[in-house]
């Protein structure tokens, strides 16, 4: 396996096809991600247990989604099986991607503890979904300084675990080594991969700017809150659905082709 390092304006054409791809199958792509997110949410119910297990999911639905993309690259439907991809490549492969998911939620869990050193856990109980968030609480310091400080621990931690389910999945490579082999990409690849995420804020931007336009419009028509609020919903989800089906060509850049085919080969 070997590493590729590519120009910075690569980041733009990652995002460019990620656009492109999901555009060829739009239902199937956001389909795909809102069950794998109505999953997590569903395990979330559980006693104790369910927001840990929820995010241990979360690589696996990553790579759910990247497998997607591929697969919709080549001109294949993705189909709601790919759901279990991560658990149907072997047991060598399942154990590693179950300890990814281990390693990543305790990996969320602990920058979630350290901003509770900072405002004694309400950020973390807004963000987890245990508690409302206010206006006096979004308002407070302590709150705002635990909130950027979480974000500032966490971009490692995404960086850990960008590449990592699909060095696992297509390259076969162990947890450990999987997550050193991730951040080093990104870090390897800094240039590309911040034109990548301003490229992705200027469309966020873009479509929310686009979707206010529609909403606003929907109300002079006399349509309501609900025809808005179905609009704003609607987009949300493509926009997320667009970002995760671009994930797969930042691997595809970075890393080289599998030397011996898989069940399921990363885009052309």
């Amino acid at each position: 396996m070997k590493l590729h390092i590519v120009p910075a304006r690569t980041g733009l054409e990652w995002v460019r096809l990620g656009i492109r791809v999901f555009w060829r199958q739009p239902m199937a792509l956001s389909a795909l991600f809102f069950t794998t997110m109505a999953a997590m949410s569903l395990v979330t119910v559980l006693p104790l247990v369910g927001p840990a297990v929820a995010l241990a999911l979360l690589p696996s639905a990553t790579l759910a989604m990247m497998v997607a993309a591929a697969q919709a690259s080549q001109g294949r439907m993705p189909t709601p099986a790919l759901l279990l991809v991560a658990f149907r490549t072997g047991r060598q492969r399942l154990r590693a991607m179950l300890a990814l998911g281990a390693f990543y939620a305790a990996g969320f869990l602990l920058v979630m503890g350290v901003s509770a050193l900072v405002d004694g856990g309400q950020f973390a109980q807004v963000y987890l979904g245990g508690q409302p968030l206010t206006r006096e609480l979004a308002e407070s310091g302590d709150f705002q300084v635990a909130m950027w400080l979480s974000l500032l621990l966490y971009v490692p931690l995404s960086l850990l675990f960008w590449h990592a389910p699909g060095l696992v999945h297509w390259h076969n490579v162990p947890p450990v080594k999987a997550l050193f082999f991730s951040i080093v990409a990104c870090l390897r690849n800094l240039g590309a991969f911040t034109v990548y995420g301003l490229a992705w804020v200027g469309v966020f931007l873009g479509a929310g700017i686009a979707t206010s336009l529609v909403v606003s419009l929907l109300a002079l028509a006399g349509l309501g809150a609900g025809a808005a609020g179905g609009v704003m919903v609607a987009t949300a989800l493509m926009l997320a659905a667009m970002f995760f089906t671009s994930v797969v060509f930042t691997f595809r850049d970075c890393f080289e082709a599998p030397e011996a085919p898989q069940s399921e080969s990363p885009a052309a």
